[in-house]
């Protein structure tokens, strides 16, 4: 909506704190605006852990979209990255069990086999028989799968470099210590 006032050049933009020049990051963010309304509509009520799981959940969507921008630009979806990551991560020759793949991308029996398909239709795995089990199959990344997902995690880790950049070293370092200690009890649980 637009106002039929004129604009004061004095003002401060919306979002910007007093006297704060233009394009500077005013130190605030929706996180602080959101914890400062609720605060005053109820403040009996605690709303601190908004202070830190409001911004995680809004950074991990931020880095979603990012990461799908990403992959999409070597035909990949997020899933599809998953499961190429875990195979490639297991070393040569590339391969794991379907179970191994459920463990390590925490989806479904079914999905998995959904998935599996998927990939191999697109010549990015391939199955093969279970030497150690005449029933078991194993998932093998396929030379063209290996390029793709080599190619991808190259851009990818590029790309959340330049996020990280405006950070220290030494602010990295802390924060993921302190985030490793927020999840460690999730991940135990699993």
């Amino acid at each position: 909506m637009e106002s039929n006032e004129p604009a004061d050049p004095g003002a401060d933009a919306p979002g910007q704190a007093p006297g704060q020049a233009p394009g500077q990051p005013s130190g605030e963010d929706e996180v602080d605006r959101l914890v400062t309304a609720w605060r005053r509509e109820l403040p009996d009520l605690d709303v601190s852990p908004f202070e830190v799981l409001s911004r995680v959940t809004r950074l991990a969507r931020h880095l979603d979209r990012a990461r799908r921008l990403v992959f999409a630009t070597h035909d990949l979806e997020s899933w599809e990255f998953d499961v190429l990551t875990a195979l490639r991560r297991a070393g040569t020759p590339y391969e794991l069990s379907p179970g191994r793949l459920l463990t390590q991308t925490l989806v479904t029996s079914g999905t998995m086999t959904n998935r599996i398909d998927r990939l191999a239709a697109k010549d990015l795995v391939e199955r093969r028989p279970d030497p150690a089990d005449r029933r078991g199959v194993r998932v093998r990344l396929t030379g063209k799968g290996r390029d793709r997902v080599d190619t991808a995690l190259a851009d990818l880790l590029a790309h959340e470099r330049e996020l990280l950049a405006g950070l220290p070293v030494a602010d990295r370092d802390q924060l993921a210590d302190l985030l490793r200690r927020l999840i460690g009890p999730f991940d135990e649980r699993s």
